[in-house]
């Protein structure tokens, strides 16, 4: 059974906690330790209020479902205290510099970095930009006002323009952006649009390259609590932890 330390007790590490299959929590830490206490007690896992010592605590991977700020303040630390990494805000991965650091580190220590779906599918498959020649790559989002922050009574664009700049402005909405572009190896434009009229999360991807064209439309519910986060990412999380050690590898 791998273990896990859950860093992140909000709505998207609460249903990673509560829906465990082929690993086990057994320690959780939050910033807001009542989270983390409310989290044990559904849970069993131990919560913590000190990182110094969550991260030394008996376990193998650590899963961040917090923030683009607490992966860029722990994820060095986590990795050079011999933990795998699952990260849900790939957005801090847009710092090139910060990227890289994690890499190396990561390689000095012989510990892996996992980036999950999140709330697109197909990313297995934007790899191909790898080896193969990507021409463009558009990701079209549309969310609710509300989700964004923004009061607006018609569809309105709120972002146009490079994945990179798009996550500095709207961290905890377009994370896939990132998580597209570290794929593909290819710069992802980003059309972020604000409608009053969706009540789900919509990600439109069009992609062009040697291999032909390829579009795709996901349209996700909410996570529950949170209109920023869709329901998938959580999913994706626990999708890749319940097959983490599997001997049948499915996907590029």
């Amino acid at each position: 059974m791998v273990r896990i330390g859950l860093l992140g007790c909000g709505n998207v590490g609460k249903i990673i906690a509560t829906h465990q299959e082929g690993f086990q929590v057994v320690g959780v830490f939050d910033q807001l330790h009542e989270h983390a206490a409310s989290l044990s007690e559904l849970t069993g896992a131990k919560p913590y209020s000190d990182f110094n010592e969550f991260i030394t605590a008996d376990f193998d991977i650590c899963v961040e479902a917090a923030s683009i700020v607490a992966v860029r303040a722990y994820a060095l630390k986590i990795i050079e205290h011999g933990k795998d990494l699952v990260i849900l805000s790939v957005g801090a991965l847009a710092d090139d510099a910060f990227r890289e650091d994690l890499i190396s580190v990561a390689k000095e220590n012989r510990k892996r970095i996992h980036i999950p779906s999140g709330a697109i599918m197909g990313l297995d498959n934007l790899k191909i930009g790898q080896i193969s020649h990507i021409e463009s790559i558009l990701l079209r989002t549309t969310k609710s006002p509300e989700s964004l922050k923004m009061n607006v009574s018609t569809r309105t664009l709120a972002f146009k323009g490079k994945a990179k700049d798009c996550i500095k402005l709207f961290p905890k909405n377009i994370n896939v952006s990132v998580a597209i572009a570290l794929a593909s190896t290819h710069e992802v434009q980003v059309e972020l649009w604000a409608d009053p009229d969706v009540d789900k999360n919509i990600h439109e991807i069009f992609v062009k390259g040697e291999f032909g064209e390829l579009y795709s439309k996901i349209t996700n519910l909410p996570s529950p609590d949170n209109p920023a986060t869709s329901y998938l990412a959580a999913l994706s999380v626990l999708s890749l932890l319940k097959n983490i050690n599997s001997p049948l590898v499915i996907g590029a």
